[in-house]
């Protein structure tokens, strides 16, 4: 079998996301498996607004017969190429998770993300996804037989445990603002804890839903925490952040697997989050607390007993820790997905 995979990918790949970051790594590590990636852009606007005959144009160039794996913020809704397509090139699909999950979708939108993905996964030989949670889903609502299913864990990079602050302690965010991260229920949660001493540093992209943003800027200057909640913005390298942090805090709503979660854990941290996918799998019991979604009074109290409770505190730092270098490397990820793609062909 030929070992050059075409890559395609919607937007910009250096984008600072949990999924973004996942294409690059796995990319970069199929490089030392003696693959010849070729990237392949689709131009922007997935999956809402894409430019479909900019993205048929790259995918066009592909020649016959090639192994082409497809970013699911694309695939989804490239349903009708797809179709046409699926007898002329070995098609994978990545999926981090179903676009129908995403969150603030109207019905009729959700359910229309739902007939064009599941079309489109029809169309392919395999798909890639990033948690059992996700192979689940795709199992039970998109019809996706298991054998054509690989779960391919995201990779970690060894790095050294967090040193923290601890005068007052640093509770640390990291996601784009965006809904689906809930940043306004961590927020509204700090606010019934302002009787104690902490930090918090929201770390994410600003751009990506002005109005959450603008949103989250008011609920911090209405709460009058302005001095103690900072939305830092979207940063190179967020490993700093990490280093300084005692508590990792993330409230979303729903993810596919949750990258963030892993690196807190590589770190050391201990966590408060909520049990939305595949989170509860990625999180060990002993190393954070999960609370029920969109739940402010619960994740105050979670963020209470780390906050006050330093023997608690300090275990679940153990526990992550412990966790953390358990995790897969991007190597591992990478040589997973090859692996399927061999046995698949």
């Amino acid at each position: 079998m030929s070992r050059t995979l075409y890559f395609a990918y919607p937007g910009d790949l250096q984008t600072r996301t949990g999924g973004y970051g996942y294409d690059r790594r796995v990319a970069g590590a199929f490089g030392a498996l003696n693959w010849d990636v070729q990237l392949v852009a689709l131009g922007k606007g997935f999956p809402m607004e894409p430019d479909f005959a900019e993205a048929e144009k790259a995918l066009a160039a592909i020649p016959e017969g090639s192994l082409v794996v497809i970013d699911g913020l694309a695939f989804g809704v490239l349903d009708e190429w797809a179709d046409r397509n699926a007898s002329r090139l070995r098609l994978y699909a990545l999926v981090h998770h179903p676009l129908a999950l995403e969150t603030g979708l109207t019905t009729d939108l959700r359910d229309a993300l739902t007939v064009s993905e599941r079309k489109a996964l029809s169309c392919t030989r395999g798909v890639i996804v990033t948690s059992n949670v996700t192979a689940r889903e795709l199992v039970a609502r998109y019809g996706v037989a298991r054998e054509d299913i690989v779960v391919a864990l995201p990779g970690t990079d060894p790095v050294s445990l967090a040193t923290g602050t601890c005068n007052p302690p640093c509770i640390l965010s990291v996601g784009s603002l965006t809904r689906r991260k809930g940043h306004d229920v961590l927020i509204a949660a700090l606010t019934a804890l302002r009787e104690l001493p902490w930090t918090c540093r929201i770390v994410g992209n600003k751009h990506f839903d002005p109005i959450v943003t603008g949103g989250l800027a008011e609920q911090i200057r209405k709460a009058d925490l302005a001095e103690r909640i900072v939305l830092v913005g979207e940063v190179e390298d967020p490993r700093a952040e990490f280093a300084h942090a005692d508590i990792f805090a993330l409230a979303s709503r729903y993810e596919g697997y949750g990258m963030v979660f892993a690196e807190a854990l590589a770190h050391g941290l201990p966590i408060v989050g909520c049990a939305a996918g595949a989170v509860p799998e990625v999180v060990p019991e002993a190393a954070g607390i999960l609370v029920s979604p969109d739940d402010p009074k619960q994740l105050a109290m979670a963020l209470r007993r780390l906050l006050t409770e330093p023997e608690t505190l300090s275990a679940m730092a153990d526990a992550a820790a412990i966790a953390g270098a358990a995790l897969p490397s991007w190597r591992d990820t990478a040589a997973t997905i090859s692996t399927f793609l061999e046995r698949k062909g």
